[in-house]
This record gives structure tokens, sequence and C-alpha cells, in this order.
């Protein structure tokens, strides 16, 4: 058992150094856009509630295998070239992502006290002040549970860059079938590896959970 992983350590070790770079740079990138629209969807700016209305709506039901094949073979017919097929992969998984965060935040916004912000702007701070200092602030104390489900999610789906020629974890099943090694323990490494992985954003979770159950 312990051969397939010594004999193919080179795959293994590649495959998730690339998946937590596509994790990691998806991730904080996600977290940044989605904020951006959680405050576009909270705007007294008609357009820009529009705007990140229609942004939700579409990406939350597209399905992500579709993104990740719009911005492989779709886009360069397009004129817009992406460098490489890991690029694509950043920015299908950030646009995808991206929509669920913004739904997580703007719920933590929803749970902030109206009188907060309604003092906010009696004192003379604009919009994006009483957003960044005020509001934004107290929301992603109480967001962390469900947006740690998000990055979990965003982690699970990083495999589907396999599809698309990007060398992570989701591809060394292949890469192993051409060397003849059993394919059941090749997945058992694997699944040992997600949760290793996904172990540490578990234990966020329940911490920031117990802390949110303390604090009400």
């Amino acid at each position: 058992m312990l051969s397939v992983l010594t004999d193919n350590w080179e795959l293994f070790r590649d495959g998730f150094w690339t998946t937590i770079r596509l994790f990691v740079v998806s991730g904080v990138l996600s977290l940044v856009l989605g904020t951006l629209l959680a405050g576009f969807r909270v705007s007294p700016v008609p357009a820009l509630r529009a705007l990140g209305t229609g942004y939700v709506n579409t990406l939350r039901n597209t399905p992500l295998t579709l993104v990740f094949a719009f911005l492989v073979f779709g886009a360069p017919k397009m004129g817009i070239d992406l460098p490489t097929f890991y690029w694509s992969a950043i920015v299908a998984l950030t646009v995808y992502t991206s929509a669920f965060v913004c739904e997580v935040v703007r719920s933590g916004i929803n749970t902030v006290s109206p009188g907060q912000s309604e003092a906010a702007r009696a004192v003379g701070m604009t919009f994006v002040q009483v957003l960044g200092i005020v509001v934004l602030p107290q929301a992603f104390r109480a967001i962390v549970p469900p947006l740690t489900s998000v990055l979990i999610a965003l982690l699970k789906n990083t495999t589907i860059a396999a599809g698309f020629s990007v060398l992570e974890a989701g591809a060394i099943p292949a890469a192993i079938a051409e060397r003849g090694e059993n394919q059941m323990l090749t997945l058992l490494w694997i699944t040992i590896g997600f949760l290793i992985l996904i172990t540490p954003l578990v234990l966020l979770q329940r911490w920031a959970e117990r802390r949110t159950a303390v604090a009400a």
C-alpha cells in the first residue's frame, strides 16, 4: 500500500502543491471580489445593485465545468488569452466562488443593526466608509463558519482543473495509471491528502462556531 505513495512521490508532491496554489490564490481573489460584489448588492446605487445581482444569479446557476470550458476554449476565440491553463483555472475558480462569497458576506452585512449605519452616516461618513469601517468588521466575525464552508467547497472544486490540462491532485490517477499502479490505492492516498488539507479548515469552522455561540 505504501509503495504506491513512495514510488510515485514526485507525482503526489507536485499534484498537491499545485492544488494548494490553486486554492490559496483563487481563495484570496474570491474573498476580494466577493466582498466587492457584496458591497454592490447593498449599494444605494441601483445600477450597482443590478450588476451584483446579475453576476451572482448567473454564476451560482452555472456549472463550474462550463465556466472552465468557457475560459479554456471560448475565451481565446473572443481574443481573451490567458497565459496558461493554470491561470485559466485560477480565473474560473475565482469568478465562480466569488458569487458564493458575495452572498455569505451580504448575509453577514444584514446581521449588523441598521441603526449603526444610520448613526455613522449622521456624523458625515460616506457609504464606503460606513461599509469598510463600521459594517464589514462586524459582518466578518459573524460569517466565518459559512465562509469556511465555501472555502472547503473551493478546495474540492480544484480537482475539476485536472480535466482542463492542469496537473493538480485530480490528475494523479491518470498519470499513475500509465505506470500500471493500483488505482484504488491511488484514490485512497488522494483522499487522505485532501483530508489533511481540509482538517485545518474544519477545525477553524468549529472554533468560530463555538465563539459565535458564546457571543450569542
